[in-house]
């Protein structure tokens, strides 16, 4: 796109400046994250979407190499940076959940954290 080679050890940030872009597509992805896992949380507790998202699935594959599959649950906990029980108990809460959803585009170590563990795991 515009012609950097890696020989001049430009930061990815350098760039995104140079292009002009504010907001990374994994804030994007992580807000979204959240607003959809709300949605989910506050559905009756025999709802589908409920089951699937907040779910997990007894038992391991045999055979299996690499690393383990990351989760919905998984995601939110480390958006958040705290325990699931509080997570479903602060969605009943809007204030709280505005809080949560500030905090991932506010604070800085989050957004790092974002960027850098949660999309390499999507």
């Amino acid at each position: 796109m515009l012609g950097v080679s890696w020989t001049e050890f430009r930061t990815n940030n350098s760039i995104l400046q140079e292009i002009g872009i504010k907001k990374r597509l994994s804030a994007l992805v992580q807000s979204r994250i959240l607003k959809f896992f709300g949605h989910v949380s506050r559905r009756e507790s025999d709802s589908i979407e409920r089951l699937v998202v907040q779910s997990k699935v007894e038992g391991t594959e045999v055979g299996r190499s690499g690393r383990s599959p990351m989760r919905w649950t998984d995601q939110i906990k480390s958006v958040v940076g705290g325990p699931l029980h509080e997570v479903h108990q602060a969605f009943g809460q809007p204030r709280k959940v505005a809080d949560a959803r500030g905090a991932c585009d506010i604070c800085p170590q989050r957004r790092s954290m974002m960027t850098t563990t949660t999309l390499s795991r999507v």
